[in-house]
């Protein structure tokens, strides 16, 4: 994957990007194990993608659900059964 983020908000930790091979748009987080920190990566549409960059309590408010893990069939890769928890 070719991750590109366009908007980085670092008060709210998560990142609004492209993957550039397949066009798709994402949010992500960082998250933590306990022996490695990586992000997740979840897929949003385009009207999504803009919308956030415009309302950012939106996208807080998609964030958080996603931290709590409640738009799973979102996740662009599916963790392992390590997974870690929202930094």
């Amino acid at each position: 994957m070719k991750l590109q983020d366009i908007y980085v908000n670092r008060e709210e930790l998560f990142s609004l990007g492209i993957e550039k091979t397949s066009g798709r748009f994402y949010a992500s987080f960082p998250v933590s194990n306990g022996m490695v920190d990586y992000e997740e990566y979840y897929e949003i549409d385009r009207a999504s993608f803009e919308l956030f960059q415009k309302n950012i309590d939106a996208a807080v408010d998609f964030v958080m659900k996603c931290r709590r893990r409640e738009l799973d069939e979102l996740l662009i890769e599916k963790p392992g059964t390590n997974r870690g928890s929202a930094v």
